[in-house]
């Protein structure tokens, strides 16, 4: 299984859509809430080059926003 981290924030409504959809097809994530933590903010921002969230780091691979397609490649989904 990869390894699915989201850095988010708790006001961010994407951030929850993403939480909810990794949810509903029994994906195991790390929720990273970016607001608590600035060593965690920094590294997303030095991986991803975005400043804003969410952003989905799958096996080392980072994504910005709820991007449903590249999320589903990776992962392997099937809608």
């Amino acid at each position: 299984m990869p390894k699915v981290r989201i850095f988010s924030t708790p006001t961010c409504a994407y951030c929850k859509t993403l939480r909810e959809y990794m949810k509903s097809h029994h994906i195991d994530f790390e929720d990273i809430d970016v607001s608590l933590n600035e060593a965690l903010l920094n590294e997303m921002i030095e991986k991803s080059k975005q400043g804003s969230v969410p952003v989905v780091d799958i096996d080392g691979e980072f994504i910005t926003g709820f991007d449903k397609k590249k999320i589903n490649e990776l992962l392997k989904i099937k809608e």
